[in-house]
């Protein structure tokens, strides 16, 4: 099988790249170029697009000893993910780039490419597992490593794209990984993993989204409001700096009457008005969600369990669909959500589908 090889420039990508070989696989490695300014992304190990990525998993490449080329990716990513992100946080919404990221760059832009190429399959480092159902259909299930698994930003992955991916780190995990590179002679055996949000050169995503929204910015500022008593608190610079959940940076001033600290419950764009309260007031029974993506056969109903962030904890819960759009009834609560999050169903370890949040409905007390 002709196989194509993401390579990040990270251990993992190079890895799996290697055991495609091993397989029997005809594997080519490519580097996606994701930025068109490279120096404005992450250097060093902090990232998984900047130049210095490009030279590690070229030279892995090299050790592998398979063809390597680099993508230039970075118009389909801008629009694609760096738009989306933008347009997210001006909309008072709390968007994953890396999900996106997957949907619309890694299992769309590339797969298309490679299988007009004549690939066979994508290979890439996720740590998730397919197994052949009873059905005949490709399942998604978590990897072994449950603290690396990444499942959760796989979601949006459709049977097509199942059908022509691999991954080939799913049954391990990331300690063995680095032992197996460093047995291949691969100098990214040490590398640290990539974090934060790769397009952000600093880290500060309020700082950069206030830099690049500019005229598109719904507010200029507004008020942070006690949600129970209405209260003025204090002033902001504008919604796109605050997520829901938030506890940090909210520079009130002054602590509430019961002493315990106050966190973010709702933003308004519109208005500008930013509204927090207490802790217990984060506690949501419920969901409503849409533009669903399904991994294999669109169910009416299931009772198993969604993961509401990347590396969040599973919530039993009764997941009902119609169209597009889905309801999740929480058997478990939970806290934080914010619209622009994916909720991703599980049915056991099998990932049934994904769906963007569009409301979380509060416990009423």
């Amino acid at each position: 099988m002709r196989v194509l090889a993401a390579m990040s420039g990270g251990v993992d990508s190079a890895v799996a790249a290697a055991r495609a070989v091993e397989a029997g696989h005809d594997v080519t490695g490519v580097h996606l170029a994701l930025s068109r300014n490279p120096a404005s992304y992450r250097s060093g190990a902090r990232g998984c697009c900047t130049i210095e990525d490009s030279n590690d998993a070229r030279r892995a490449a090299d050790v592998i000893g398979i063809p390597f080329y680099v993508w230039d990716m970075s118009d389909e990513f801008h629009e694609g993910v760096v738009e989306d992100f933008m347009d997210e946080y001006a909309a008072g919404r709390t968007p994953n780039p890396c999900l996106r990221c997957n949907e619309k760059i890694k299992f769309a832009a590339v797969l298309d490419r490679a299988l007009a190429l004549g690939f066979d399959a994508v290979a890439t480092g996720h740590y998730a597992q397919l197994r052949t159902g009873a059905d005949g259909l490709i399942e998604m299930h978590r990897a072994v490593d449950h603290g690396k698994d990444q499942s959760y930003v796989l979601g949006v992955l459709t049977q097509e794209q199942l059908a022509h991916s691999l991954f080939p780190l799913g049954d391990t995990s990331k300690p063995v990984v680095r032992e197996e590179a460093a047995r291949r002679g691969l100098l990214v055996a040490d590398k640290p993993d990539s974090h934060d949000i790769c397009f952000v050169a600093d880290g500060d995503t309020a700082g950069w989204l206030k830099e690049k929204l500019g005229d598109r910015a719904p507010n200029d500022g507004g008020d942070i409001v006690d949600d129970a008593t209405g209260e003025v608190l204090g002033q902001h610079a504008g919604t796109y700096g605050f997520t829901i959940g938030q506890r940090k940076g909210l520079r009130i001033g002054r602590p509430a009457p019961d002493g315990k600290p106050r966190f973010v419950l709702d933003i308004e764009p519109v208005s500008g008005t930013v509204r927090v309260g207490s802790r217990d007031r984060l506690a949501v029974d419920a969901i409503d969600a849409d533009r669903a993506r399904w991994c294999g056969t669109v169910p009416e109903r299931v009772a198993g369990t969604v993961q509401l962030r990347a590396h969040g904890d599973e919530h039993r819960a009764v997941v009902t669909t119609d169209g597009e759009k889905v309801r999740v009834e929480l058997l478990d609560h939970a806290t934080g959500i914010a619209p622009g999050q994916a909720v991703v169903i599980y049915d056991g370890s099998r990932v049934v589908g994904s769906a963007t949040i569009t409301q979380a409905h509060r416990v009423t007390v």
